[in-house]
């Protein structure tokens, strides 16, 4: 997994000067689905180049990640609208979405309702997965546009704020962008912990 990571980095380091807001949005639509790229990985180290080498902004990063953020979760919202909940349980499993996982996601979904959708959008694990249930629940799709918007803009900002920091303290990463990766993931894995505690152990007892 380290390897992995660090060879994400050094291409996404390299190739950023060139693919610039495109490639952050395209990313970040990515991250929005079930391809399991975190976005502690993406608009941090972005909004970092931002600062230090001034080919990108600070508001063009968080722009450019909440679009895409917004991108994927609405092809995610369709395509559970369109396929049903029947074809999502039969086929979900080969991407790492078992029933255990969608049945979670929907009562989330149906007892929170859209600030439900806003509040997952600033976790991990079930920001990726919001847009099933509520496209099988059919909720009002202005609603779910809305306060995914709202809450990927709010998670974008706190993710380039991060980087921003970062890019003004140097000596946080010693010389090396691989600290600030892995200072990041860090950071997902604190989210991770309050996931579990406020989001999993909650709609469990429902």
């Amino acid at each position: 997994m380290a390897e992995l990571l660090h060879h994400f980095t050094d291409w996404y380091l390299s190739t950023l000067s060139q693919g610039g807001y495109w490639l952050i949005a395209g990313l970040m639509a990515l991250e929005s689905t079930l391809v399991p790229i975190p976005s502690e990985v993406i608009v941090p180290p972005a909004a970092y180049l931002a600062h230090t080498q001034g080919q990108l902004s600070f508001l063009g990063v968080v722009l450019a990640g909440t679009a895409g953020s917004w991108v994927g979760a609405s092809v995610m919202y369709w395509a559970a609208r369109l396929l049903g909940r029947p074809i999502i349980l039969r086929f979900g499993r080969y991407v790492g979405l078992g029933q255990a996982k969608l049945e979670l996601a929907e009562r989330w979904c149906a007892h929170y309702g859209p600030p439900g959708v806003f509040f997952s959008r600033l976790l991990p694990v079930i920001r990726h997965l919001i847009g099933v249930p509520t496209g099988i629940l059919r909720m009002d799709f202005r609603w779910y546009a809305l306060t995914t918007l709202a809450g990927s803009l709010i998670w974008c900002s706190v993710l380039a704020w991060l980087g921003l920091s970062v890019g003004r303290h140097p000596e946080l990463l010693a010389g090396s962008l691989h600290r600030f990766f892995a200072l990041v993931l860090a950071m997902a894995g604190i989210l991770a912990a309050l996931y579990y505690v406020f989001v999993q152990r909650a709609a469990a007892r429902r």
